[in-house]
């Protein structure tokens, strides 16, 4: 079983357009997929609740942070999506439940101060320190040849982390989730460009049958 936390410990990073769109990626590929909402405010839960069922399914599960908890049998991929102020015992539950760890970022001052911290935390866990656990960056709403971009990969080269992609600034991610959908739920002629920007994301979490991301 695949086990993916999103975590960033400020609000508004992009956790749920991070996390809903991978829960979509893995649905659109035949996987059972859980999508775990940890977040007080319940936006994937929410945001799953509009889905149709004419979609390719993902189930719902609400998780307590600090409490031990197994997801349903058959399930093949779970997707945690953490809420803002993640640390201490409730960050260190939620990183011994999985293999890999998606932060998402946006290039602000704001966001960089508020994730330095964050990282060492990370970093100090000891799954993490025994190269169990893996964890990498996402860059949210960025052109990667803007300067703030490059801004954010220094800041992000002094903590020895990966950035593994940039998704872009644009209005198909707000108009799916209206719907409940993602960007694999759209047609391939839509969101080619920006299913590109997901390559790395999706190589880095071990899919390589890349049919599977342009296949709408």
């Amino acid at each position: 079983m695949q086990s993916v936390l999103v975590a960033n410990p400020k609000g508004g990073s992009g956790k749920s357009t991070l996390a809903t769109n991978l829960a979509g990626y893995f649905a659109s590929s035949g996987r059972n997929v859980m999508l775990g909402d940890v977040d007080r405010q319940q936006s994937s839960l929410r945001w799953l609740q509009q889905r149709a069922d004419s979609l390719p399914r993902i189930q719902g599960w609400e998780v307590a942070a600090g409490a031990p908890a197994k997801p349903p049998k058959g399930t093949e991929v779970v997707i945690l999506d953490s809420g803002a102020g993640l640390h201490g015992k409730k960050m260190a539950a939620l990183v011994s439940r999985v293999e890999r760890i998606l932060i998402p970022i946006q290039p602000s001052p704001f966001d960089m101060w508020a994730s330095g911290e964050f990282f060492e935390q990370l970093l100090a866990e000891k799954a993490i320190r025994k190269n169990k656990v893996f964890m990498a960056v996402v860059g949210m709403r960025v052109d990667p040849r803007t300067r703030s971009a490059k801004e954010l990969e220094r800041f992000l080269a002094e903590h020895d982390v990966p950035v593994l992609s940039w998704l872009r600034d644009t209005q198909l991610y707000v108009q799916a989730a209206a719907s409940g959908m993602t960007l694999f739920d759209l047609p391939e002629s839509r969101t080619k460009k920006d299913r590109e920007a997901w390559q790395p994301i999706l190589s880095w979490l071990g899919e390589q049958d890349e049919s599977c991301w342009f296949d709408k």
